[in-house]
């Protein structure tokens, strides 16, 4: 059998090249690191965790969390390695980054069908071919899907990666360890805010210098990983109803909530690393330093990482992809991951799964597997093919792209979620789709 050349060793591109090879279908698995690398990536490992260390919650009542559990049950390799490398982060997943990076790259090299071949990409190749790029594509293989697809409309918006800071240099005098609500472990490092300690800030963060990005517009700045500082701009509220939201979060030095917290979540196992949660930015360097300083906790903090901003890429989808995130026109080419408008890394992850899943039973000679609606693969895979969807945005999954539930639960919204969590474990179950 001829191989599969999947494009791109991320998240979606090493979950497609694994679930087609754990079905006995041979992988060229195309990755264009180390040789040439995007402004956001650092490292020349597989699966590069950019914006945040975090895959977010692990909870079934939530819809990432479903998610997560779907893949479990389908063998993912990337779920496997997060499990591996996981760090305390109260109810959500975070991992160690470069140990998850490096027990990825290490289980997709090892694979007997999977074979490496490092270079950048500059033209789709001849036959099966699942472009896995991700929102950080090349500009020679983004100009030759413009090519080969002309009229399709690939958009650009950009992204923002947050800030890396040493645990020691935070003052934890000016700090406290919480997770919001007590709920797990206390996991995040806190850092309060008074009414004119934050004021004093949000001024500083709105006049801030920025790095200069070519195309950049506020207007372009996806919700999802919006920059503190265009954040700022929107209010002086904005912030302390979004990252710095202080409920849930009492210092246990007054027994009081603050008007602000900063939030710092690890990101290695060793707990000698933290990222600013919610700080993605594209401030210049030597601001991120004065501003985020600010900050009390961090007033002597010694950066490891600034913020930088990136392209991201992605396809109007609905009517150009199917359920099977197979191209319609050119069925013998597929995408995966943010590409394809699925944002987040699960659900990024999510769409190389069954893209693999799906190939291979095609390859194969087997039925589709159709995921249904009503799980949360099924109902991504759905919302990205939806031709009714005219504004199309990218999208984290949530339970409102499932079909919702039929009857009035008792208990409130975290009941109904579980009961609509349920019901796609069974939906899965009934496919008979085993790791």
């Amino acid at each position: 059998m001829e191989p599969v050349t999947v494009i791109g060793a991320g998240l979606a591109g090493c979950e497609c090249a694994w679930q087609l090879a754990q079905r006995g279908i041979p992988v060229l698995l195309r990755e264009m690191k180390p040789d040439k690398r995007s402004p956001a990536h650092q490292s020349g490992d597989f699966a590069e965790l950019v914006c945040s260390n975090s895959l977010r919650s692990d909870q079934l009542e939530n819809a990432v969390g479903l998610l997560k559990e779907e893949l479990r049950r389908l063998g993912s390799v990337i779920m496997a390695c997060a499990d591996e490398t996981k760090v305390e982060a109260g109810g959500a997943l975070a991992v160690d980054r470069n140990a998850f990076s490096a027990a990825v790259t290490n289980k997709i090299r090892s694979h007997p069908l999977i074979t490496v071949e490092e270079g950048e990409v500059a033209a789709i190749p001849e036959g099966q071919v699942v472009i896995a790029a991700g929102p950080l594509a090349s500009e020679g293989l983004t100009d030759a899907i413009r090519a080969m697809f002309p009229g399709t409309g690939t958009l650009n918006f950009f992204d923002a990666v947050a800030p890396l800071v040493s645990a020691e240099s935070v003052d934890m005098d000016k700090a406290w360890l919480a997770s919001r609500y007590d709920k797990g472990t206390a996991d995040y490092i806190n850092c309060g805010m008074t009414r004119e300690e934050y004021l004093d800030f949000w001024k500083e963060l709105r006049e801030a210098q920025e790095a200069e990005v070519h195309g950049f517009e506020d207007g372009k700045v996806f919700e999802g990983c919006m920059p503190v500082e265009v954040m700022a701009r929107r209010g002086e509220d904005t912030l302390r109803y979004g990252p710095l939201k202080p409920k849930g979060l009492r210092d246990p030095k007054t027994g009081k909530e603050p008007y602000a917290v900063v939030q710092l979540r690890k990101d290695n196992s060793d707990g000698s690393i933290y990222n600013l949660v919610g700080f993605q930015t594209h401030l210049k360097w030597g601001e991120q330093k004065r501003v985020f300083s600010m900050i009390p906790a961090l007033q002597n903090a010694e950066f490891l990482r600034y913020g930088v901003m990136h392209r991201n890429t992605y396809l109007k989808s609905p009517g150009f992809l199917n359920r099977y995130y197979q191209v319609m026109s050119e069925p013998r080419i597929s995408f995966a991951g943010q590409i394809t408008g699925v944002e987040g890394y699960v659900e990024s992850t999510a769409s190389g799964c069954l893209c693999g899943i799906e190939l291979a039973n095609r390859l194969l000679g087997k039925a589709p597997v159709d995921f249904p609606a009503e799980t949360a693969m099924g109902a991504l895979a759905l919302y990205i093919s939806n031709e009714s969807v005219t504004d199309f945005q990218p999208m984290n999954v949530n339970f409102g792209i499932m079909p919702p539930w039929p009857e009035r639960v008792k208990g409130g919204k975290r009941e109904k979620n579980g009961l609509i969590a349920q019901r796609a474990l069974e939906a899965l179950e009934a496919k008979k789709l085993h790791a």
